[in-house]
């Protein structure tokens, strides 16, 4: 049963990533990524995280999508519809390649069956989101607020680029 759903999530997970990229309405593009975050949930949970599954579901479902719908809103997009989807052929052809060269990285990988650093004892005494508190707040932690700061930028160059121009008024004589 394990497997089937896996095949799955999987399965929905990369099709709602191609249809995150590939539509031209930017509600559905918004659309396929929730399906996309929510599918990357569920492998969590049959991975036993329970916690990244609640945070991908808080965080990324929640708040980043709706961060990304109110960046639509804000941006106020026109009828005029330039998409860059006209060249399928090379998109396919530049995908497969990078999918070939990922797949090549990936078996050659030498972090294939790398462990973390808590035991089994360790996470079932403390917990794992305790656990993955205290790294992210010790060993993790400038990089932790270095992400906070580019986030606050990114909103930042959002309002930003959605203000509309001051009209300029000649000066009386």
């Amino acid at each position: 049963m394990i497997y089937l759903l896996f095949g799955y999530f999987a399965t929905v997970s990369i099709i709602a990533g191609v249809m995150t990229v590939a539509l031209k309405n930017p509600v559905h593009c918004g659309l396929g990524l929730l399906t996309l975050l929510l599918h990357v949930a569920g492998l969590f949970v049959l991975l036993n995280a329970e916690f990244l599954f609640a945070v991908q579901i808080i965080v990324y479902a929640g708040a980043i999508l709706v961060l990304y719908l109110f960046v639509l809103m804000l941006l106020s997009l026109k009828t005029e519809e330039q998409y860059l989807h006209r060249k399928y052929v090379w998109i396919i052809f530049g995908g497969v390649g990078i999918l070939g060269e990922l797949l090549i990285l990936i078996l050659q990988s030498p972090y294939g069956g790398a462990k973390g650093d808590a035991t089994a004892e360790v996470l079932l005494t403390t917990g794992p989101s305790h656990a993955v508190g205290i790294t992210m707040f010790s060993d993790y932690l400038l990089l932790f607020e270095i992400v906070g700061v580019f986030l606050l930028g990114a909103i930042i160059g959002a309002i930003v680029l959605a203000k509309p121009p001051a009209a300029i008024d000649p000066e009386p004589e």
